[in-house]
């Protein structure tokens, strides 16, 4: 039985895809919060979507950083919104260890994208938790 653990398959590819089913949406990756591409999208190849996350996981990480900007320090991230003149990048927590990134162009209903990863998030519940990696040493 394979997990969302095992990096090496693209078993939940398939529920990326029902992510960017929608007009002007481009690529959906799920990756962990050391940067490890857990699944991809079919429209992005494998060696692009993993490093995607190895970058989106070092943007997550900046924009969690950034929480006593906003409220206490301790406040938990939920999502980071980057905007370039042709598209975005929207990335949101997929629970513990987890984060599922979307592209899309400028057109994009932002609403709707934004809706349809957090329905997908929902519906995989402990599907997308991707515990942190034990180290090797004992």
């Amino acid at each position: 039985m394979t997990s969302v653990n095992d990096h090496m398959t693209n078993d939940l590819g398939w529920m990326l895809d029902e992510a960017v089913r929608m007009p002007e949406a481009s690529h959906a990756i799920l990756l962990s919060s050391d940067g490890m591409l857990r699944a991809h999208s079919q429209g992005i190849g494998r060696d692009e979507a993993e490093r995607q996350a190895a970058a989106l996981s070092g943007l997550q990480s900046i924009s969690r950083s950034t929480a006593e900007f906003c409220a206490e320090e301790n406040t938990p991230w939920q999502q980071t919104l980057v905007e370039f003149a042709d598209g975005y990048v929207f990335l949101v927590a997929a629970g513990q260890g987890a984060y599922l990134a979307v592209s899309a162009t400028a057109e994009v209903d932002m609403e709707a994208v934004t809706y349809r990863m957090q329905k997908l998030v929902d519906r995989l519940g402990k599907e997308l938790t991707s515990p942190p990696r034990l180290g090797s040493s004992a």
